[in-house]
């Protein structure tokens, strides 16, 4: 009997400490609505790629001697990426260089002009004996006709006057078609020599070629030809290709209304667009801001969209072509706008609601009507006001009507 009271006692305390512990109000965490300038973000998929990507080609023809790089290295504008056989460049370049050197001597040997200078000193001795002729028949004359010397001295001194005028007029003739010529050689070298110095450029540009070098800065990709392999300028694949990263592009693609609104606002204006954040994979953000720096000239008739593209510093090279993300960008302000979070709102079928906290600690439900979602907020456009306490968490654990112990959210859980 005296057990039977004990556990009756037993059985009250336990029934009391139940009651006490089902009115002690539960505690949810609660915001307080205030109105706040908000601004809106808007999001959309994006890609990077690399705009001025490099194929990598030889421009001379040669066997591949040493490969001078690991695929996906960064390389720098100028480093050497492959060395060809040099040996039969370097042996066409000394050939031009010979022919031009022997070229050269004949231009100066056409220059001094020998066969010239021959014919007028032949023009010289020519007309010295003209005017010894000359000297000899005027000499003569009065002496014949005073019958002081032979006819016949003075017939033979102007038949020797005649032939050396005759003489003078040939070798006249012979130094005209002597300054000619050599004129005509002279000219005729000097073009050979300029077509062989611009072999012998060729020729020394075909050896420097023979080291292909990166014509850009960037991450380069892999080899088609290995050592030994036979590299041809006409082949249709590249020999490698380089990347650069800084900056990184992307593009993503807006609808066409919104290539409209954005327009007329300003917004896809080269240097005056709103800075990007580039969201990646992760969900983590890039550090460097970006701006749109252009679009394409028409929009794509089967998606009904507009590609954008826009330009990241990317300086430590951490993004690289082909990633996917989300490009993030301030697309209006909203001012005096009410915002919660959205954890906070309950969707039933195509309502919407929240539980707030009254003066009097109790649970109201109030029906909202939200706007836009800018991050973890919804723009509460209807059905609450300035100044209300909204349940962040704890809301399993509420009903309307119950009356609850609110505390100021401290965040994220």
């Amino acid at each position: 009997m005296k057990l039977l009271r004990t556990l009756a006692g037993l059985a009250a305390l336990g029934t009391l400490g139940i009651s006490c512990i089902a009115q002690t109000p539960p505690v949810v965490d609660v915001v307080e609505v205030k109105a706040a300038d908000v601004p809106i973000l808007t999001e959309y998929s994006a890609q990077t790629y690399a705009r001025n990507a490099v194929e990598v080609r030889g421009r001379v023809e040669g066997y591949v001697e040493k490969w001078m790089f690991r695929p996906g290295q960064e390389v720098a504008a100028g480093q050497p990426l492959y060395e060809l056989d040099l040996r039969p460049l370097d042996a066409a370049t000394q050939t031009a260089a010979g022919n031009l050197r022997q070229s050269e001597a004949d231009l100066e040997f056409a220059r001094k002009q020998v066969s010239l200078l021959q014919a007028q000193a032949n023009l010289a001795v020519a007309q010295a004996n003209l005017l010894k002729a000359r000297q000899d028949s005027d000499r003569l004359t009065p002496l014949v006709e005073q019958d002081a010397a032979p006819r016949q001295d003075l017939e033979t001194a102007t038949a020797a006057l005649a032939a050396n005028d005759a003489a003078v007029r040939a070798a006249q003739v012979q130094v005209d078609q002597t300054r000619l010529q050599t004129d005509t050689q002279i000219q005729s070298v000097e073009g050979k020599v300029e077509a062989l110095r611009g072999a012998l450029k060729t020729a020394q540009l075909n050896l420097e070629y023979g080291t292909i070098r990166a014509p850009i800065s960037g991450l380069i990709g892999d080899t088609t030809v290995n050592l030994g392999g036979l590299v041809n300028p006409g082949a249709t694949a590249p020999l490698t290709t380089i990347e650069p990263l800084d900056p990184i592009w992307v593009r993503f693609k807006v609808s066409e209304a919104q290539y409209l609104t954005f327009t007329r606002g300003g917004k896809l204006t080269p240097g005056k667009t709103p800075p990007l954040e580039l969201v990646l994979a992760d969900n983590s953000t890039h550090p460097y801001k970006g701006r749109i720096e252009n679009s394409l000239n028409q929009v794509d008739s089967r998606t009904g969209t507009l590609e954008v593209q826009a330009a990241f510093p990317n300086p430590k090279h951490t993004l690289l072509p082909g990633q996917f993300g989300k490009i993030r960008f301030q697309t209006d302000l909203q001012k005096g706008a009410l915002a919660i979070p959205q954890r906070a709102v309950l969707q039933i079928q195509n309502t919407q609601s929240v539980y707030t906290v009254g003066p009097d600690s109790k649970i109201q439900v109030r029906a909202v009507k939200t706007g836009d979602r800018v991050g973890e907020l919804w723009i509460i456009e209807q059905g609450l006001k300035p100044g209300d306490r909204v349940v962040v968490e704890g809301l399993l654990s509420v009903q309307p009507g119950i009356v609850v112990t609110p505390r100021l959210w401290a965040g994220r859980k």
